[in-house]
Protein backbone atom coordinates (compact mmCIF):
# COMPACT_ATOMS: atom_id res chain seq x y z
CA UNK A 1 0.00 0.00 0.00
CA UNK A 2 2.76 2.20 0.94
CA UNK A 3 3.98 2.10 -2.71
CA UNK A 4 1.01 2.98 -4.54
CA UNK A 5 0.00 5.50 -1.75
CA UNK A 6 3.11 7.27 -2.88
CA UNK A 7 2.56 6.89 -6.56
CA UNK A 8 -0.47 8.80 -5.90
CA UNK A 9 1.05 11.57 -3.81
CA UNK A 10 3.17 12.11 -6.27
CA UNK A 11 0.64 11.89 -9.43
CA UNK A 12 -0.26 15.43 -10.82
CA UNK A 13 -3.99 16.59 -9.98
CA UNK A 14 -6.44 15.52 -12.54
CA UNK A 15 -8.78 12.66 -13.19
CA UNK A 16 -6.21 9.70 -12.99
CA UNK A 17 -5.15 10.66 -9.40
CA UNK A 18 -8.90 11.26 -8.25
CA UNK A 19 -9.92 7.59 -9.56
CA UNK A 20 -6.68 6.57 -8.04
CA UNK A 21 -7.91 7.67 -4.83
CA UNK A 22 -10.97 6.08 -4.89
CA UNK A 23 -9.44 2.81 -5.70
CA UNK A 24 -7.21 3.51 -2.62
CA UNK A 25 -9.45 4.03 0.05
CA UNK A 26 -11.75 1.28 -1.06
CA UNK A 27 -8.03 -0.82 -0.66
CA UNK A 28 -8.61 0.72 2.49
CA UNK A 29 -11.79 -0.23 3.52
CA UNK A 30 -10.90 -3.37 2.45
CA UNK A 31 -7.90 -4.30 4.71
CA UNK A 32 -10.33 -2.84 7.85
CA UNK A 33 -12.87 -5.55 6.80
CA UNK A 34 -10.03 -8.19 6.58
CA UNK A 35 -10.45 -8.74 2.66
CA UNK A 36 -6.94 -9.16 1.41
CA UNK A 37 -8.15 -10.23 -1.86
CA UNK A 38 -10.10 -7.56 -2.17
CA UNK A 39 -7.65 -4.62 -0.79
CA UNK A 40 -5.09 -6.21 -3.62
CA UNK A 41 -7.66 -5.42 -6.45
CA UNK A 42 -8.48 -2.53 -5.09
CA UNK A 43 -4.31 -1.43 -5.29
CA UNK A 44 -4.29 -2.79 -8.18
CA UNK A 45 -6.56 -0.73 -9.87
CA UNK A 46 -5.52 2.20 -7.89
CA UNK A 47 -2.02 1.61 -10.13
CA UNK A 48 -3.71 0.95 -13.46
CA UNK A 49 -5.69 4.65 -12.74
CA UNK A 50 -2.44 6.46 -12.58
CA UNK A 51 -0.65 5.22 -15.82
Amino acid sequence: MKVVKAAWDKAPPGPKKDGAHRHYAAAEKALTAHDEKGALKALDDATNALH
